[in-house]
């Protein structure tokens, strides 16, 4: 199997995260999600597409935006969104937040081969309250955001004792002498492996925990069916260490920040 750029376009067009406890705003030409306040943004759009003149339609969705009366919308501009997105956002005074990349790499041989960690790592699915609280805040804490409500880590147990038995992914989180020290998930759609929130608290970079969460998730994807692993990435951070992995860079997905207020 060798992935084309439209194959990797598609399956992250497809790849929509849409919490159970957001208000999902879904029009023809866009979704939008207002987000519960542990996430660390407010309003976001997850899929575009337009079929109106893009102005008219940005402008649409800028419009509806303003109704939740917060201060930004969130806009990430995918590979396979329209030509010209980008700069109808910066002419809005649109700045880019976030620089991302999306990479994905070809599982259909079993996947890259991975150097083991330097420490002893024990990886656990988070199917339990407390395992899921671990991989929780070290994922709170890495990409600043709060602790969800103890309700919400119950409700992630719960759903990751269903779905990781089924082959349909979870939380994973990395111990170290019984410390959580990382997390990752993975959801397996479609024979593509999504890869999201590979976080590891800052103590323990350097040793290989990334790098052992990221192999969990991709074996536990291969034995499921998955022929393709997709990231969208910090270019800087977990985007070196996902390219020496054997994944590779299909282009930029710049999130852009969006004024909504005079």
């Amino acid at each position: 199997m060798s992935l084309s750029v439209a194959d990797v376009a598609a399956a992250g067009a497809a790849w929509v995260w849409m919490p159970d406890d957001a208000e999902v705003v879904a029009d023809p030409e866009f979704t939008m999600l207002r987000l519960p306040d542990y996430v660390a943004f407010d309003l976001s759009v997850v899929s575009f597409t337009p079929t109106r003149p893009l102005p008219r339609v940005v402008d649409a969705v800028v419009a509806r935006a303003r109704a939740f009366e917060v201060p930004t919308l969130d806009w990430q501009v995918l590979l396979g969104d329209p030509p010209g997105l980008g700069a109808e956002l910066a002419a809005r005074g649109g700045r880019v937040k976030l620089e991302l990349e999306i990479l994905a790499a070809d599982l259909s041989d079993g996947g890259p081969a991975l150097r083991p960690p330097t420490v002893d790592v024990d990886l656990r699915w988070a199917t339990d309250t407390a395992t899921a609280r671990d991989g929780l805040a070290i994922e709170a804490a890495g990409f600043r955001g709060e602790l969800p409500p103890a309700e919400r880590i119950e409700a992630v147990a719960a759903r990751n004792a269903e779905t990781v038995p089924a082959g349909r992914g979870g939380l994973l989180v990395a111990y170290v002498d019984g410390e959580p020290v990382g997390t990752g998930g993975v959801a397996v759609v479609d024979g593509v492996a999504r890869l999201s929130g590979g976080v590891v608290a800052p103590p323990w970079r350097g040793r290989g925990v990334y790098r052992a969460v990221l192999g969990g998730r991709l074996s536990y994807a291969v034995t499921h069916g998955a022929t393709m692993a997709l990231v969208k990435a910090n270019p800087t951070t977990s985007g070196p260490i996902l390219r020496k992995a054997g994944f590779t860079s299909f282009g930029p997905e710049p999130v852009y920040a969006v004024p909504l207020r005079a």
